[in-house]
């Protein structure tokens, strides 16, 4: 397990509040923590608990996993593309509706090829073949 890297943990909680267009107060209000424990978290003063990182993610409506990597909980799952989804997250262009739209078809992909390997390909198992040229 990594060490808790609070520093850029705080920074990054910063960024993703900024980009939900919350006030510090909203979001620890949001998040069921004081305002003053959300502060130091923000600024890498105070290391959060897994559980105070969960409540945050669900107020900021990002995944908790997006969180426990940032603190160094949890590794990058590479084969998964987590860039992606920090992608996703921090992008200024879309909403919060949306990036959690996205982020749901994405996660239904991963499941669906962890469930079914052969349907990375391309072709689901449930697709038609093609039309035969012979009866066309």
């Amino acid at each position: 397990m990594a060490s808790l890297n609070v520093g850029s943990l705080g920074e990054y909680i910063r960024e993703q509040r900024r980009n939900a267009q919350y006030s510090l107060r909203q979001l620890a209000d949001a998040a069921g923590v004081s305002n003053p424990y959300l502060s130091q978290i923000e600024r890498g003063l105070r290391k959060p608990s897994a559980e105070i990182l969960q409540q945050i993610a669900k107020a900021l409506r990002i995944s908790a996993e997006t969180l426990y990597v940032q603190a160094g909980i949890l590794e990058e799952r590479q084969e998964e593309g987590p860039g992606l989804r920090a992608a996703i997250l921090a992008d200024p262009l879309i909403g919060e509706r949306q990036k959690q739209a996205l982020l749901a078809v994405y996660e239904a992909f991963l499941k669906e090829n962890r469930e079914n390997p052969e349907s990375r390909d391309g072709r689901a198992d449930d697709t038609p073949p093609a039309p035969d040229a012979a009866h066309g």
